[in-house]
């Protein structure tokens, strides 16, 4: 307007204006590139992080406007032919949005299933986009033939729940999904053998957490265990037990020991165990740790 070829940049603002008149141009960009990738010491190097956490397969894939079969974008009812030609729309997308973009794969039924079974157990996105990472790895490699949706759905959570460390059991998983705990454990079997993934067992602290803060157990408790499974770590009666029935045994004595009782009936609901296998499990730790100074309980208690 002024003829002025003086500009100046804030690059505060992102706005370039004029050194004579001050006018705003609207033709510069906020942002004309993305961001270099930063390197840390605490990245990979990748130079992601940038924005919310996106599952794969999610909303991004769909269309931007949601499709209504009954009624137009100002609220008008919709005629038969109308309603029929959204239905075919909606069908195409589905259809297209679940085609061998991530591969040869009909994943539709099963990402609703992980994804409704996840939230009924409480499981992070991040685990549920790793479940089906799971499922489409197995996919390919045939090792869900002859095999139920339930089973081998079962079996990619549990995968993805030892992946990413979150104390979830397998009887657990198999009641979500709706299966046996054998047929979930076969399956499970095969995907460890042949997906090629790396799933690591979890920890037996990751369920002390989880059962300590469902049972409101103090943080003397909480030590006392966490010194017990250290000392079991070592001892080779204690190594074959399973995790979480070796942490509520421990869960259970060491209550007992700082004066905060906790029922068996508790313990083993919490624990998903049976009070048979807490007590006999208990009373192996009290048999081999009997010198190391845990108070004998009384055979006759069991009722908890």
């Amino acid at each position: 307007m002024c003829r002025s070829t003086h500009r100046i940049v804030d690059e505060v603002r992102s706005e370039t204006t004029c050194a004579e008149c001050g006018l705003v141009f609207d033709d510069v960009a906020i942002l004309a590139t993305a961001p270099p990738g930063t390197t840390s010491e605490t990245s990979d190097g990748s130079g992601r992080g940038i924005g919310p956490f996106v599952r794969p397969g999610g909303t991004k894939r769909f269309l931007g406007s949601t499709l209504s079969l009954n009624r137009d974008g100002q609220g008008k009812r919709l005629d038969w032919h109308r309603r029929y030609e959204f239905q075919h729309l909606k069908r195409v997308m589905l259809r297209q949005t679940a085609r061998a973009v991530d591969g040869p794969l009909d994943r539709t039924p099963a990402r609703s299933e992980i994804q409704s079974v996840g939230e009924s157990m409480g499981l992070p996105a991040v685990v549920l986009a790793e479940a089906e990472g799971v499922y489409r790895e197995s996919k390919v490699r045939g090792l869900f033939r002859g095999r139920s949706l339930p089973a081998s759905v079962g079996a990619c959570l549990y995968a993805a729940c030892r992946r990413y460390s979150i104390p979830r059991t397998l009887g657990e998983v198999a009641t979500a999904v709706g299966a046996k705990r054998s047929e979930v454990g076969r399956t499970f079997k095969v995907v460890q053998r042949g997906s090629g993934l790396s799933i690591p067992g979890v920890g037996t602290k990751s369920f002390l957490t989880r059962y300590a803060q469902e049972l409101a157990l103090s943080p003397r408790v909480r030590s006392t265990v966490e010194s017990m499974l250290d000392k079991a770590r070592d001892d080779p009666e204690l190594s074959g037990l399973s995790p979480h029935g070796l942490v509520a045994a421990l869960i259970y004595l060491a209550a007992e020991e700082n004066g905060e009782h906790r029922s068996r009936a508790q313990v083993a609901r919490v624990s998903s165990v049976t009070e048979v296998t807490l007590r006999s499990t208990s009373r192996l730790v009290e048999r081999v740790w009997g010198r190391a100074g845990l108070p004998p309980k009384d055979e006759s208690d069991l009722s908890g």
